[in-house]
């Protein structure tokens, strides 16, 4: 059965489904959606290949789950023209790129770049978020962030934590647009802002995941920002554990509250509060991670300046999309 809804001739998202037993269909299926390659299924009778998501038109962009039924290898020599990103939400994957081999679960997914051969084994209970982005649209979206034409092929490191970090904040807003996508009524079927979501997750990507641009990336931004506002950025990491209060950062800054708070929202798009506490935030999650249990959380809270625990649990999950002790739960798990 292959049930199929693809309409790239459309500008807002547009539904695809695939429902197939035969591994011949889901190489074409797969082909359409993310570029050539091969495909060893390890038990043809088990085969039942499904992949439900959204095709977001304005750059191709494909959201949505994919799923084999039992364990298939993918080999792809070079995808041409698309980045395929996936993260596992049951099961595993392990992709090998002669290089180094990169283990893939619900706390780390897996990037495969253009240009890139490599050996993808995918378990037979993987249910997996899968993310195509062109290469058009990734070059084009590199290129308006260092300010010039690209002169070798953009290669992301393979591995992309899914647990901490800003790269976790990536695949949080992929879940976060799924969710608005199955709803009809919502804002993300418009058209006109969809397209500015795709533009966000291209330059989320590239800001939060290390590749071979990365430093022309950094530079590029810090030539933009002003250097007052690089020595406040640097002097908050560097003091977030600490009491800091506004008085502190506007002395720090040497220019007054109102330019602080002005030029924060224009570079960095949030106030320096705001900012401030999303370091912490993002602190206290990887400090959970890390101790698995070792430490309270109070503990590890209290550390990061976080003094009212009841308010630190709600903003904590309107962040992270879980409480602390569902994080705690996840990291005692994949030990």
């Amino acid at each position: 059965m292959l049930n199929k809804n693809y309409d790239l001739g459309s500008t807002g998202p547009t539904k695809i489904i695939a429902d197939i037993r035969d591994a011949g269909d889901a190489i074409s299926w797969m082909s359409n959606i993310c570029g050539p390659h091969e495909l060893k299924v390890h038990n043809a009778n088990k085969m039942h290949f499904r992949h439900i998501g959204n095709v977001l038109n304005s750059t191709t962009t494909a959201i949505g789950h994919i799923e084999y039924g039992t364990d298939v290898t993918v080999k792809v020599e070079d995808l041409n023209n698309s980045y395929s990103i996936s993260l596992p939400v049951s099961g595993f994957q392990e992709l090998d790129t002669g290089d180094n081999t990169v283990q893939s679960n619900v706390t780390s997914g897996v990037i495969i770049s253009p240009a890139n051969a490599c050996e993808l084994r995918i378990s037979g209970n993987c249910r997996k978020t899968l993310v195509r982005i062109s290469r058009q649209a990734m070059e084009l979206g590199l290129e308006s962030l260092i300010g010039e034409s690209i002169s070798k092929p953009l290669i992301f490191e393979s591995k992309m934590d899914a647990n901490i970090g800003a790269s976790s904040a990536w695949w949080r807003t992929i879940h976060y647009i799924e969710s608005e996508l199955s709803n009809p009524d919502s804002l993300y079927n418009s058209p006109a802002f969809i397209r500015d979501i795709e533009q966000a997750l291209i330059k989320g990507i590239l800001t939060s995941q290390p590749h071979n641009y990365s430093d022309e990336i950094k530079r590029a931004v810090h030539s933009k920002l002003p250097s007052y506002l690089i020595k406040t950025i640097d002097y908050l990491k560097l003091n977030a554990r600490n009491e800091i209060h506004i008085d502190d950062i506007e002395w720090i800054s040497g220019v007054s509250r109102n330019k602080l708070y002005s030029d924060f929202k224009r570079y960095i798009g949030v106030p320096p509060t705001a900012y401030l506490k999303r370091i912490r935030m993002e602190g206290v999650r990887t400090d959970i991670i890390r101790c698995t249990g070792e430490e309270s959380i109070s503990t590890l809270a209290f550390s990061w300046g976080f003094n009212h625990l009841g308010r630190f649990s709600t903003e904590y999950r309107k962040m992270f999309g879980e409480t602390p002790s569902e994080t705690q739960a996840k990291a005692r798990f994949n030990l």
